[in-house]
């Protein structure tokens, strides 16, 4: 993906040689406890071992051959609901602005259409994670639901958790 100069956004499977990257990317998110339902105490090989579970591929974002950003996407419930994806994603502060994120959700809608998916869905959106939601939309994401309070922020307190759905069958527009 061209971010509209020379540089192009790269993003490929990740693998083992990239867990410190990785790790660099994700430790600062899950510590905040902001956004993700992880411990903000989980360890690296933890945090490591979480991402790159089954059912989920796992990706990585370079821009310039450095890993600015990842996602990991796959099945989001088995049996009659196996037909719809899941995804999470991250990036490096460094990434803000860069079209980082666009490309990595651009990415997994296009990676789990190819995977024969039918739809994608965000069970657990921190609603205080303005950017998430705003980008989400932009990509063709509506909020579908709103889980109240289920989210107990560091700085907020309770706050709503939404989900979030797009059809795929729809195309990659928003």
């Amino acid at each position: 993906m061209s971010t509209g100069g020379t540089t192009e956004i790269v993003i490929r499977p990740a693998t083992s040689t990239d867990h410190a990257a990785i790790w660099t990317i994700l430790e600062p998110v899950y510590r905040a406890g902001e956004t993700y339902c992880i411990p903000p105490d989980i360890s690296r090989d933890a945090a490591l071992a979480d991402w790159f579970a089954a059912p989920f591929t796992a990706f990585v974002a370079e821009l310039d051959g450095r890993v600015l950003g990842i996602s990991h996407v796959g099945r989001n419930r088995p049996g009659p609901a196996a037909h719809v994806a899941n995804a999470s994603f991250a990036t490096h502060p460094d990434a803000r602005g860069k079209g980082i994120a666009r490309a990595l959700v651009a990415h997994a809608k296009d990676w789990a259409r190819d995977q024969g998916f039918r739809a994608m869905q965000f069970n657990f959106v921190v609603s205080t994670n303005a950017d998430a939601v705003h980008s989400w939309q932009k990509a063709g994401f509506d909020i579908v639901g709103r889980l109240p309070g289920a989210f107990l922020h560091p700085q907020h307190g309770y706050v709503d958790a939404l989900v979030m759905f797009h059809d795929l069958t729809k195309g990659n527009q928003p």
